[in-house]
């Protein structure tokens, strides 16, 4: 019989060699701590292939915190598809979050460690906003199709709390407290801003 070739796949290219590295770096030490020349050694390119990739370190930055939105969008998106109920919908984005939380290795929002060391107006300040305001629009879209009275109050209490658990998981390093904490929290304002109005008494 001839002997099988083995098939390899092809080489990932220097750009997401670069994305894989930087992804890795920035997001474990932070954007400002982590140089250039350590994201060009750990992704095994030449200067060169970095700034024919990417026009700047803050573009580089800026692409990396968009491969971080996707994942996380990607993850968020999935939980609500497979509620089937609008309540369920809300309560499933947070239990996403707790998974992801409780992952080895988080460290919290990406987002918000990146935009605290980046000046303003620029690409990481954008790619921040525009995140978030992600974020905050799909709560207040998953509590109108709930039919809370108010749905924008409602999205950007969520979203508070949404940054809460965030935030706890990575100071206090408790998951399982902190996401049953959360749930409660929800709980009690989907509680709230879904009461049904009752009947008064003739």
């Amino acid at each position: 019989m001839p002997a099988t070739v083995a098939s390899k796949e092809p080489r990932p290219s220097a750009r997401d060699r670069l994305l894989a590295a930087a992804d890795e770096l920035f997001y474990a030490e932070g954007v400002q701590s982590v140089g250039i020349d350590r994201i060009i050694e750990r992704a095994g390119v030449a200067k060169a292939s970095l700034y024919h990739s990417f026009a700047s370190k803050e573009e580089l930055v800026a692409a990396y915190l968009g491969g971080r939105r996707a994942r996380v969008s990607g993850r968020l998106m999935a939980a609500i598809d497979a509620a089937e109920r609008p309540r369920e919908k809300i309560l499933a984005v947070f239990a996403a979050q707790a998974e992801m939380a409780g992952a080895p290795g988080f460290r919290g929002c990406a987002f918000v460690a990146a935009s605290t060391e980046a000046p303003q107006g620029g690409l990481v300040e954008s790619a921040t906003e525009s995140y978030r305001r992600w974020i905050r629009e799909t709560f207040v879209s998953l509590a109108r199709d709930a039919g809370a009275a108010q749905p924008e109050l409602l999205g950007r209490q969520l979203h508070l709390l949404y940054d809460g658990v965030s935030l706890g998981v990575r100071l206090d390093r408790e998951t399982d407290e902190t996401a049953l904490a959360a749930r409660s929290a929800v709980e009690l304002l989907l509680d709230s801003s879904l009461a049904k109005p009752t009947k008064r008494a003739r």
